[in-house]
């Protein structure tokens, strides 16, 4: 199993930035993606940015991409969310994702809470 558990959420600004932690642990072996997802209250959850292991691939959401850049820190056990240029519609729960190759196929975070005021 893989454990995941996000924090640096909070209330900024339109135009701000904000930069999520998130920390894996538990089966690390069988990770092969780390990501982000968000969802905001009566909406579907939504791909931020993924990067798989090994082959620097990332894979960003609609509304992501040159705004928000993915990374993580192998020793650590940390995947980093840095979002810059927040915008009031960025406001959502965002949640940590591995993609695992036992199991569900993927673990999930409980999230953390990002609202944008304008």
């Amino acid at each position: 199993q893989v454990q995941l558990v996000e924090s640096g959420g909070g209330l900024v600004q339109a135009g701000g930035s904000l930069r999520l932690s998130c920390s894996y642990s538990g089966s690390i072996i069988s990770i092969y993606a780390l990501g982000w997802y968000r969802q905001a209250p009566g909406k579907q959850r939504e791909l931020v940015v993924e990067l798989f292991s090994g082959g620097n691939v990332t894979n960003y959401g609609h509304s992501s991409e040159g705004r928000f850049t993915i990374s993580r820190d192998n020793a650590k056990k940390m995947v980093y969310l840095q979002m810059n240029s927040l915008r009031p519609e960025d406001t959502a729960l965002y949640i940590c994702n591995a993609r695992i190759s036992t199991g569900s196929g993927s673990a999930w975070g409980q999230g953390t809470q990002v609202t944008v005021s304008s």
